[in-house]
């Protein structure tokens, strides 16, 4: 097996290739932050950081969204590229149970239980999608797809099923409510926690704001 570090560097720039050139807001500068992100907690809570490093750089390759709502694409992905690195096979299996487990599918679907790295690399990429970041990445994501900004006349959903999550088709305001208002109270470490509160906040400010605006304010 290669050394870590060579592990991490080799899936660092494998990624960036894959994703360079991604326009929905999960291109490789957030598989960037999520990675940096993921090493301060997993330093914080004491988890094992091989794992997290690489879940996190992998975690959006095969991203269910992208593949019609299949969430076995990103495991076998991340598993043909470190089985391709020789890496052992309870790193290959940890990972990949990661990847597969740590998505968002609609505020009422239940959340797979997940290992502490687990844990881990869903704070880090939760949490990229809330503050200013989460902010940009909705419109970014909104564009992509072609949604409303807003329409007040649609109201948000709590989704059952991951199926009706995907194929919502909801605005971009709307998203903030089905999803990233909730992601702060669903943070799973002390660590997560604690970065996520002021960018919960900075979220409420501005939808504050935007009401405003919209109404001429």
């Amino acid at each position: 097996m290669m050394e870590p570090n060579e592990l991490i560097e080799r899936t660092a720039d494998h990624v960036r290739a894959c994703l360079s050139d991604e326009g929905s807001g999960h291109d490789w500068w957030h598989s960037y932050r999520v990675w940096r992100t993921a090493k301060r907690i997993a330093k914080a809570e004491g988890a094992d950081s091989l794992v997290v490093e690489l879940a996190a750089l992998l975690h959006d390759l095969g991203d269910w969204k992208a593949h019609g709502g299949d969430a076995t694409v990103g495991p076998a992905v991340s598993r043909r590229w470190l089985e391709s690195l020789g890496a052992e096979s309870p790193i290959v299996d940890h990972v990949c149970q990661i990847v597969g487990g740590i998505s968002f599918k609609g505020a009422g679907v239940e959340q797979p239980p997940l290992s502490l790295e687990g844990q881990v690399v869903q704070d880090a990429d939760r949490l990229d999608a809330i503050g200013a970041i989460g902010i940009a990445r909705v419109f970014a994501y909104g564009g992509a797809k072609g949604q409303l900004i807003h329409d007040p006349h649609r109201q948000p959903i709590e989704h059952r099923t991951a199926e009706a999550y995907l194929s919502s088709g909801g605005t971009s305001i709307n998203h903030f409510y089905e999803k990233l208002l909730l992601l702060r109270d669903r943070m799973n470490t002390s660590a997560g926690r604690a970065l996520a509160d002021q960018r919960h906040q900075f979220m409420e400010q501005f939808l504050r704001r935007f009401h405003e605006e919209w109404e001429g304010g």
